[in-house]
């Protein structure tokens, strides 16, 4: 299939246009951490995950047979775009689930990792790739978990799930270098494609799990992030006191005018350095936030 036509397919799939039928689960399923630390640790044996390596595209091969094996509607979203100052092939992943459902809500992760762990208190490792544990293996592997769950669980809503690329090979304080699957994505997107909120899972899986209160979420999805905080309350997850503002993957949905929360730890000393690896994170921290995301799916 062409490029052109793939992306057609892909953009398609994301309208909601297809008819299937099933029995909506009445309970909500439970979700295992310790299936998703798996799925963590599978992704960074492939390496880390820069656009262009042989681990990308191992891993992005993984990434669609994993989800046609919950569900036939799965698609990839080819861009080329500069990452880490060089014009690179990048993929979205797609796949929707029961898209006979016009009600309808968003999950997202980003799927690469930074070319160079420039903040790393080693000058040496400037010059290596972040392994990507947490730094989007964690939100990936939370979001696998949640497709082989609605596989058998039809939710009361449909739900699209999106894998970005190219998130995180910018500049810092380039804002335009950053998250460049979903601008694309949100580019692209057909007026038609109207969930009701997207939430963004990116860093969930730090053992010290404290989700950072963000400034851009509470004012794109109020009612949402009310919900979000009520739910960590009940579960034992921490939130931070105050507000910041991340530059992250939900900002260009916002633009397109999806009310959208980011889920994030970012208080994580192992950002961009070369350890960002397995053992900084937990299966409780990805249970936790997996049961999160379920009950949002299944409370609607």
């Amino acid at each position: 299939m062409g490029r052109a036509h793939l992306l057609v397919f892909a953009l398609t799939i994301l309208t909601g246009v297809f008819n299937v039928s099933s029995c909506t689960s009445t309970v909500m399923p439970e979700y295992d951490g310790t299936k998703a630390y798996a799925d963590l640790e599978r992704q960074v044996a492939f390496g880390p995950r820069v656009p262009g390596s042989e681990a990308h595209e191992k891993t992005k091969n993984w990434l669609i047979e994993s989800l046609k094996s919950c569900t036939s509607y799965v698609a990839v979203q080819p861009f080329r775009d500069r990452f880490a100052g060089q014009d690179t092939d990048m993929y979205n992943i797609m796949a929707s689930f029961y898209p006979d459902k016009k009600q309808r809500i968003l999950l997202c992760a980003h799927w690469d990792c930074r070319p160079y762990a420039d903040q790393d208190k080693e000058l040496s490792n400037h010059s290596k790739p972040v392994p990507g544990a947490n730094d989007s293996a964690s939100g990936v592997a939370v979001l696998l978990g949640i497709a082989r769950i609605m596989k058998d669980n039809e939710p009361p809503v449909g739900v699209d799930i999106v894998f970005f690329d190219g998130e995180d090979g910018g500049d810092y304080g380039d804002d335009d270098t950053w998250t460049l699957g979903s601008r694309f994505f949100a580019k692209t997107m057909p007026s038609s494609f109207k969930p009701q909120y997207a939430v963004l899972l990116d860093m969930i899986g730090d053992k010290d799990l404290s989700l950072t209160r963000d400034y851009y979420s509470a004012q794109s999805a109020p009612l949402i992030m009310s919900r979000i905080e009520k739910i960590c309350g009940n579960l034992g997850i921490s939130m931070s006191p105050g507000m910041t503002g991340i530059t992250d993957d939900h900002i260009p949905l916002i633009g397109r005018g999806i009310p959208s929360v980011d889920l994030i730890d970012f208080d994580y000393p192992s950002w961009h350095t070369v350890s960002d690896t397995p053992d900084k994170c937990s299966a409780e921290s990805l249970g936790k936030i997996g049961t999160l995301v379920l009950t949002l799916i299944y409370g609607e």
